[in-house]
């Protein structure tokens, strides 16, 4: 019989020291690494008690505790240990879906190891330019430098090519000291902003707000670029302006300094709010023309000489301090380099950063031509991480300028030990690879952007078209004419690519999808592009299509951000903070959340869940554990987390499977469901083609919406859902006047090819 005087102390703590502010700070210390699980405690209170002026001055008395009541607001604990158990125990009975069915690495790999820093200095380098300077005083320092200027871009568009932008922060932040100690003769390290930012909200489960703040913090003295798809941010819709220019401005706060801005369509008039957004920010303006076509090729008049050279013109007057050339395929060659880089610094006269893919195998070629041209900055990745739909290896280019007035300055050796690091980091991500061995020239005829390449893959893969990659590629170049010969690059590329894995996957060739007397459905990103939302491309877009995909609907000609009303910043703030339980919301999250509402809200579920899973090792993100194996990971500077898997149990009655921890020497069990241990249930009924009141999933995916609904009447051209496949989204509308009989999925669902998702009365 435990009676009410029972003192049910557990455990008590005495801390001595020579001064009361030591005993209190050993106090402090020990409390805070004690965890009581399953009964109350007081060591919240505790703490707050350690803390309070009042008790730390030697003021309180007797009645202190019952005229204090803030000793009684207790913080509640994030418990991330936990956390990030039950994240490794779910990867390891179940797997991470992305990369389910895919390569391993090998089994006895281990953690990179950065190389050892030869000294710990970060000598002047170009952001320290920039402070000291100002954004012109870099632009006109580039224009006079003699020697090649170089940007890495291995962190960003390096790994977005060639790994379908899959590379963690973790693995970047570990190397980031050996650049800013020997490689401090780079130009800028691009390491932000593309597809990096919702990839990492979306895949890799961590804020990209906070790994620009760990590399900014790790790499002080060299620029730090990122690449913005201007009135697009970073997303793949037009966004009002005020939202631009409130991204702008917290990237440069949080740490960009060379934004390289574009348009998917080199709309010069579509880039003004970005590029003035930069300027108002006092950072580097990369104001850039995306090359496309053969400025040698007569054939390919839309694009000549004359076309790129006004667009140089026209972004100088737009207030760029660099002009940026953006070759986002490899199809610029090397005689149309020395042609176009020489006319553009004769006419144009800002100094030129020029950014290739080595998807053909010509870019190192092709850099050397410009270099002979006069080209002052070129876009290179580390050698193991170059080549193919990457760009061109850095250290070839640095030993083919040695001894040359073009000498780039940088260290080879350097080069060397950095692109070791890489090769041990890439080791890790094998399940990302395209399996491209070789350079191709198809290049040439698909015309895809290096880091859409993999993207395309990959979601050909989630289709099940990955055997027809090169019907694909045959269909990309087809949409490209059918769209009139447009510029594609992210955001419009994703275009043309969701219209080709469409066709594809349906069966539809050009000439089906022209004739109008065939109905087609075309994806929601489509019909994006045809209403304007994305702008203009020269000439416009062809009649034909564009009434096919319309439907009747008049298209905007004028910039989309024009006719888009003002986000009420401070209202989204408090929305957001309302969804996340009122969460304080800082600058970074709001922005986060603006530019991707639904994914930022996933992100932010998950991250309650599984806590900060980026410390994790890599290999233990993607793979969890095997049993007897040990890791640390660094929750916070100096609070470590020493991990060890004793065993995975059988799986239960319940489906449940027990996982067996040793957490900092102290057993942990975690429990969680086995997912490939389901109900037997009645598989999903088709569709019957031959059935006019069926209507059937033209594509495997996710139902993100349903707006059909039960013993409703829909009109033709009415939506009844959306399904999405990786970051594409297609919209299945009613063919038919008709009253909806049933609707056979929810939000959600997971589904396949033929599935019956509504039927008509």
């Amino acid at each position: 019989v435990i009676t009410r005087y029972y003192d049910s102390l557990l455990m008590k703590v005495t801390a001595h020291a020579q001064t009361p502010e030591a005993a209190i700070a050993r106090m402090d210390r020990a409390l805070r690494e004690f965890r009581i699980r399953g009964v109350s405690t007081n060591i919240a209170f505790v703490e707050n008690l350690l803390k309070h002026p009042t008790f730390l001055n030697n003021e309180y008395h007797t009645k202190f505790i019952d005229e204090t009541p803030g000793l009684f607001d207790f913080r509640k604990r994030r418990d991330r240990a936990t956390k990030i158990l039950i994240y490794i125990a779910d990867i390891t009975v179940n797997g991470h879906p992305e990369t389910a069915g895919r390569a391993m690495p090998a089994s006895d790999l281990k953690t990179p190891k950065p190389p050892k820093l030869l000294n710990s200095d970060t000598p002047y380098g170009t952001r320290n330019l920039l402070e000291d300077k100002g954004p012109q005083a870099v632009a006109d320092w580039m224009a006079a430098q003699k020697q090649l200027l170089i940007t890495d871009t291995t962190m960003r568009d390096g790994h977005q090519s060639l790994l379908a932008t899959r590379m963690r922060s973790i693995d970047m932040i570990r190397v980031a000291p050996s650049y800013a100690s020997e490689m401090s003769q780079l130009f800028s390290v691009e390491c932000w902003g593309g597809a990096t930012f919702d990839v990492a909200y979306r895949f890799l489960q961590e804020c990209p707000w906070q790994r620009l703040r760990d590399i900014r913090a790790a790499m002080p003295n060299v620029m730090t670029q990122m690449l913005l798809r201007s009135a697009n941010g970073v997303g793949y819709t037009n966004y009002p302006d005020n939202v631009v220019q409130e991204f702008v401005r917290q990237a440069a706060k949080t740490g960009v300094d060379v934004f390289r801005v574009f348009d998917s369509l080199n709309w010069t008039e579509n880039m003004r709010v970005a590029m003035d957004a930069v300027l108002e920010a006092n950072k580097v303006c990369e104001g850039t023309i995306c090359y496309t076509g053969d400025i040698l090729n007569a054939d390919r008049a839309k694009y000549n000489l004359g076309y790129y050279v006004q667009m140089g013109k026209d972004l100088k007057a737009a207030g760029a301090h660099v002009l940026g050339l953006k070759d986002m395929a490899g199809l610029l060659k090397p005689a149309s380099a020395r042609v176009l880089v020489k006319a553009l610094k004769e006419e144009v006269g800002l100094p030129i950063h020029f950014h290739t893919h080595d998807t053909a195998g010509i870019a190192c070629a092709t850099i050397l031509a410009a270099a002979d041209a006069g080209v002052d900055a070129v876009d290179c990745a580390m050698d193991a991480l170059s080549g193919n739909t990457s760009q061109a290896t850095l250290g070839t280019i640095v030993e083919s300028l040695r001894h040359t007035d073009r000498d780039t300055g940088i260290d080879i050796e350097s080069v060397r030990r950095i692109s070791d690091y890489w090769e041990q980091v890439r080791a890790q991500y094998a399940a990302f690879e395209t399996g491209q061995q070789a350079p191709s020239s198809e290049v040439y005829l698909h015309e895809m952007p290096g880091g859409q390449f993999t993207n395309l893959k990959a979601q050909a893969r989630s289709l099940g078209l990955e055997e027809r990659w090169s019907e694909v590629a045959h269909t990309y170049a087809d949409v490209n004419q059918m769209f009139g010969d447009i510029v594609k690059v992210t955001p419009s590329s994703k275009v043309v690519g969701d219209m080709a894995l469409m066709m594809v996957s349906q069966g539809l060739s050009r000439a089906d999808v022209e004739d109008p007397e065939t109905d087609v459905a075309f994806p929601d990103s489509v019909v994006d592009m045809m209403r304007g939302n994305l702008g203009q491309p020269p000439g416009g877009f062809p009649a034909g299509i564009a009434q096919k995909v319309l439907k009747g609907d008049v298209p905007n000609v004028e910039r989309p951000g024009k006719h888009l009303a003002p986000v009420d910043l401070e209202g989204e703030r408090l929305k957001l903070s309302e969804l996340l339980d009122g969460r304080e919301i800082d600058d970074e999250d709001l922005n986060g959340y603006l530019m991707y509402p639904k994914v930022f809200l996933d992100y932010m579920g998950r991250h309650r869940m599984y806590g900060p899973v980026r410390t994790l090792p890599t290999r233990t993100f993607f793979y969890g554990m095997e049993s007897g194996e040990e890791i640390t990971a660094e929750i916070d500077p100096g609070k470590t987390l020493e991990i060890r898997l004793q065993a995975v149990g059988e799986t239960l009655d319940d489906g449940d499977v027990k996982v067996f921890f040793e957490l900092n020497g102290q057993p942990r069990v975690i429990r969680v469901p086995n997912r490939t241990v389901k109900a037997a249930t009645a598989a999903r009924p088709k569709a019957d083609i031959a059935n006019d009141n069926h209507v059937g999933a033209p594509m495997p995916g996710v139902v993100a919406t349903v707006a059909a609904v039960a013993g409703a009447t829909v009109k033709e051209g009415d939506l009844l859902l959306t399904i999405e496949a990786m970051k594409m989204e297609t919209g299945i509308h009613a063919e038919r006047d008709a009253v909806v009989k049933a609707v056979h999925v929810t939000a959600g669902a997971q589904i396949d090819a033929k599935d019956l998702l509504v039927e008509f009365e």
